[in-house]
């Protein structure tokens, strides 16, 4: 019998695993067209991320502060979901509590290293 080409993902455990994590991005899939993580920002932390090629979508778990898009600033919690387009200037700012994002990042997204 073959493995599935479907995956399922616990988020609960994913969110756990990339809070204890050394760095603020766990990549949990990638395959060609599509990548998906965990990116985390403590408290007080700052958001160094530069623009991508690829288009993504932040889905905010927990925590609150700020986002600029394109030097917008905007306020964001458990709920938010956000459409940044491919080469769109963006960070994350103001982390009032502990962020935990779901990405998806379009054609495979950056290296962990890149966000």
């Amino acid at each position: 019998m073959s493995e599935p080409k479907w995956k399922d993902f616990d988020l609960s455990k994913l969110v756990e695993r990339a809070e204890k994590a050394d760095a603020p991005y766990l990549e949990f899939l990638r395959v060609p067209q599509l990548s998906c993580g965990i990116y985390t920002l403590p408290v007080g932390s700052t958001d160094n991320q530069s623009t991508h090629d690829e288009d993504e979508v932040y889905f905010v778990l927990k925590g609150e502060g700020t986002i600029t898009l394109d030097g917008t600033l905007k306020p964001i919690g458990p709920g938010s979901i956000l459409y940044v387009p491919a080469d769109t200037e963006h960070e994350f700012a103001s982390v009032e509590a502990d962020l935990s994002l779901l990405v998806f990042f379009g054609s495979g997204g950056p290296s962990g290293a890149d966000i």
